[in-house]
């Protein structure tokens, strides 16, 4: 395969759809806290979630070549996931970057390593997740690899797992997971959201002699258990 040209193959709409009503958190528990990407890779700006199928790329510290490559050469619904090597020293990308990689149709970059631009990233409203920002501009020599299993923020990122990202960060589900971890999101979801209306209950008819231990969740007395004499 020419690593360089090709596609994982992008994911259906219908787990796309799906994990769109979900969220990184969800996700995380889903995978057990596993997978998720170091806490410094953040949005540049607020209303930047995504979802979408992992496009990776591995870069020499501080180069964008292939970086520059994988945008012109790209196809909607892909996130490129991009190994910077946590470099500090250099932006990967800024406004041009972003804007024709919206322009392409891409549903995010994450970038292990810094950008730069801030304020215009911001305006552009194109998802782009970094750990910082600096004004230092990049190299563009390569080399560089293309659709190859990476490590973006500490998170195993192989082509074609899904990607998701919000406020709270990014996680990756390894794509022969999805089915499973996509379910137990949704139970997760279902019991999050049956727990606020037991909190709102009981906020309504706190002035019935309701207790505290009457909002405790059902599993909170076993795993107490254990403490008591």
């Amino acid at each position: 395969m020419n690593k360089l040209n090709n596609f994982p193959d992008k994911l259906p709409e219908s787990i796309i759809s799906r994990a769109q009503k979900l969220n990184s958190s969800l996700i995380s528990d889903a995978m057990g806290g596993e997978n998720t990407m170091d806490y410094k890779i953040k949005p540049v700006g607020g209303n930047m979630d995504f979802v979408g199928t992992a496009l990776t790329i591995s870069t020499v510290p501080g180069d964008n070549l292939f970086i520059h490559h994988s945008i012109y050469n790209s196809d909607e619904g892909y996130v490129l996931v991009v190994d910077g090597k946590s470099h500090t020293k250099n932006a990967y990308l800024g406004e041009l970057l972003a804007a024709a990689a919206k322009a392409a149709g891409l549903e995010a970059i994450v970038i292990d390593g810094l950008v730069r631009d801030k304020s215009d990233l911001q305006k552009i409203g194109f998802p782009i997740y970094a750990r910082g920002f600096i004004p230092s501009g990049p190299t563009k020599n390569g080399p560089g690899e293309k659709n190859l299993k990476i490590i973006c923020g500490g998170a195993v990122v192989n082509p074609g797992d899904l990607v998701i990202g919000d406020q709270d960060g990014v996680a990756v589900v390894p794509r022969n997971q999805i089915d499973q971890v996509l379910a137990g999101a949704e139970k997760k979801q279902k019991y999050e959201k049956q727990r606020l209306r037991d909190i709102s209950l009981f906020s309504q008819n706190k002035t019935n002699r309701c207790t505290s231990k009457d909002l405790e969740p059902d599993w909170l007395e076993e795993k107490m258990a254990q403490f008591k004499e």
